[in-house]
């Protein structure tokens, strides 16, 4: 699922927090310089709620003149005359301010001249070297993995263009041509991966965020890898002199380099829905951490003593968009599970392989069949029924990698037998708890039927979506009605 690009200046949140700080410290030293004492600063009131008023125009000011709109492209001149605008506004308002209360009268005027000053030398060379800083970081590594499709006569011209405009902050990691084969090839220092025919294929099995089409005219268009992109869930921009409407996908204007562009996705968040996502997951994976170290006392040592090892296990594990990572597990297996899986294969339930789920798992700490046929279990049956063994990964929420409510988190080895249409399932984040676990759990054994649900989820994901999974996730394992 594609988190859409904020616009104009609330994308610059750095550069507005940067401009309060360094508005805070300006009042602080022109107090001092005035006052000589910050305890009585502390204690007297019209200084702090002159502070508090300064603190608050000033953030009104950027929000209503959009300061921080461009600021990238903003030159050393320009820069300056913003900001001596946006001091002259503020300064004005406090004085009115100042003017109007009655305890304004006490307020040494100096504070407030000096505060200017100091806050436009401060807040000038902050923002130079925030600039710098930033223009650096999109030059060596991004943090959206970016592919092209292109034409091989502006193939060139584009990932220049991407490059010297790279505000969404893209590492671009290849390029597939439409008019020929040149994989192993390199333009510009990117490599070609792969040619039209074979792109589908190439983008299924790696980490990819996003694609860019910009064909020139001279060549067709390729519709058909178009389609398969979307089927697989990527997200797509395309030049607008190209686009193509397609039914069914939510469609945006955005900017790529210096391209204007039609992005479709199989749904977007917004900035706020993005956010309250992410404070969500940091709320729940700050209460899940510390509930795993409570586990982690009583669970740690059975386990260690049915099965002698490491007490938690880690994965490699296929995140949002392909993108590998560490997940972990309180070890519910012992320790050759990983190499007994093969001989197990016949005894699969999901009907075509993709998964892998057993009823009566021998891998499983403390599971055994006695002489007599009867089904011995122990404490890795029980975390796992119990879900206790899920725990450790809110810290996978925590960092980031994943998500209190996804996809199921798969392996590598599944994502190589995955068709196109499967790959959808990887379009956001996996997560804890999702539409499959909530929806039949263990009971579903219909791979596509998995597939359906994943995907039911992305394309009608709200806030609202996951707080209900997330409740019906609670209740299911309270009635400890199968595991995740």
């Amino acid at each position: 699922m594609y988190e859409k690009k904020s616009h104009g200046w609330y994308k610059h949140k750095d550069f507005i927090l940067l401009d309060l700080i360094c508005l805070f410290l300006a009042y602080i030293f022109a107090y001092y310089i005035r006052v000589h004492d910050y305890i009585n600063f502390i204690s007297n009131e019209t200084y702090r709620n002159t502070l508090v008023f300064i603190l608050g125009t000033n953030l009104i000011v950027i929000m209503v003149f959009e300061i921080y709109t461009g600021v990238l492209r903003r030159g050393y001149y320009r820069e300056f005359n913003v900001l001596v605008k946006q001091i002259i506004v503020v300064e004005l308002a406090a004085g009115l301010y100042l003017f109007t209360v009655d305890s304004g009268r006490h307020f040494s005027r100096a504070v407030l001249y000096l505060t200017g000053i100091i806050f436009g030398i401060l807040s000038y060379a902050v923002r130079i070297f925030w600039k710098k800083h930033l223009v650096h970081m999109m030059a060596e590594r991004g943090e959206h993995s970016l592919y092209i499709v292109t034409s091989s006569d502006i193939a060139k011209s584009v990932v220049e263009s991407v490059r010297e405009h790279n505000y969404n902050r893209y590492d671009i990691n290849g390029i597939i041509i439409t008019d020929g084969d040149m994989t192993g090839k390199e333009i510009s220092g990117i490599p070609v991966v792969a040619s039209v025919e074979n792109a589908s294929a190439f983008i299924c099995q790696h980490w990819v965020d996003e694609v860019l089409i910009n064909v020139s005219e001279e060549y067709t268009y390729p519709q058909k890898l178009y389609e398969e992109l979307l089927e697989m869930g990527i997200v797509v921009h395309v030049n607008l002199s190209r686009i193509r409407k397609t039914p069914g996908q939510k469609q945006l204007v955005e900017r790529i380099g210096d391209y204007t562009v039609i992005t479709t996705s199989m749904n977007y968040a917004t900035d706020r829905q993005a956010m309250v996502k992410r404070l969500l997951d940091i709320a729940g994976g700050l209460v899940g951490c510390l509930l795993t170290g409570i586990i982690f006392i009583f669970v740690g040592p059975a386990i260690y003593i049915s099965s002698p090892g490491p007490i938690f296990f880690s994965q490699t594990r296929i995140g949002k968009n392909g993108k590998p990572f560490k997940m972990y597990k309180f070890r519910s297996m012992y320790m050759d599970a990983e190499a007994r899986k093969a001989e197990l294969m016949s005894q699969n339930k999901m009907s075509d392989g993709r998964m892998f789920k057993i009823d009566f798992d021998p891998r499983v700490i403390g599971n055994k069949v006695l002489p007599d046929g009867r089904k011995k279990t122990g404490i890795g049956e029980f975390i796992r029924k119990t879900s206790l063994d899920e725990f450790p990964q809110f810290w996978n929420v925590l960092n980031g990698s994943m998500s209190l409510v996804g996809t199921r988190p798969i392996l590598p080895d599944e994502l190589e037998q995955y068709e196109l249409h499967h790959r959808a399932r990887l379009a956001i984040k996996p997560g804890i708890t999702g539409m499959w676990q909530v929806s039949g759990r263990s009971d579903i054994t219909d791979f596509e039927e998995i597939v359906r649900l994943d995907t039911e989820y992305i394309s009608e994901w709200n806030i609202g979506l996951d707080i209900k999974i997330l409740l019906k996730t609670v209740l299911a394992v309270i009635k400890r009605d199968g595991s995740c």
